[in-house]
């Protein structure tokens, strides 16, 4: 994950342009929003990223822990968001030292394609013991075998079109081809599950869990597992 987290420290073009950008944290708000279960819920977005909508997501708990693994990402998120006191800025140590049972929900959005299969089995024992028992846990934006980078074109050409971007996007598409993003997803590659995999995964880990209905995000080809605390 080491040479990722570079990579999102640094400079980069992921984005085709700051609609995109905008747009993008905006809808994945959106639908971190419609799991909080409570306006007291304490919830924790692991591995956050830039997380430029998370003010939304602050608005509808009672305190969200932005935790990121990124110096560089970690120090503009305190820049935004210290005056908002419901938002708390985190390292992935420190959520380590969090209290057993603190938070209501946890979200994991786009990171498991990073993560070596035991950096995520490591994270999800961490996120098990955060859990309060009745709390969930949100898997999203995770990648499958069989659909490959034609169908992240499709839906980002359709993301663009419905939201305004189409023409940068096209154009996105070719720097992008180009970019160090792209050399780094080639060599290193991209992890990726079948569905029963991953919720094999999540019961090793000792959840019970089931795919959602849909996506986090615009990618309608990659998964969401939503997860919790077995219930006698």
């Amino acid at each position: 994950m080491d040479e990722w987290i570079d990579y999102y420290d640094s400079t980069h073009t992921i984005y085709v342009s700051k609609l995109h950008r905008d747009v993008h944290f905006q809808v994945i708000a959106r639908d971190i929003i419609a799991y909080v279960s409570s306006p007291d819920a304490i919830v924790l977005d692991y591995a956050c990223g830039e997380a430029l909508s998370a003010g939304q997501v602050a608005d509808a708990c009672a305190k969200l822990y932005l935790a990121e693994p990124a110096p560089g990402v970690r120090g503009r998120l305190i820049a935004r968001f210290a005056p908002n006191a419901r938002i708390r800025i985190r390292s992935l140590d420190e959520v380590r030292q969090m209290a057993e049972g603190s938070v209501d929900l946890v979200v994991m959005n786009s990171v498991a394609q990073y993560m070596t299969a035991e950096e995520l089995d490591a994270a999800f024992a961490v996120i098990r013991r955060l859990l309060k028992p009745c709390g969930r846990f949100v898997l999203g934006d995770v990648l499958q075998p069989e659909v490959g980078m034609a169908r992240d074109v499709i839906a980002l050409l359709r993301f663009g079109a419905r939201h305004g971007f189409l023409r940068d996007a096209l154009l996105g598409l070719i720097s992008t081809a180009l970019s160090d993003y792209r050399q780094l997803r080639t060599r290193i590659g991209l992890q990726r599950y079948r569905e029963e995999e991953m919720l094999k995964k999540l019961t090793a880990a000792g959840f019970k869990a089931s795919r959602a209905p849909r996506n986090i995000g615009h990618n309608p080809w990659r998964m969401t597992f939503v997860a919790h605390h077995p219930h006698p």
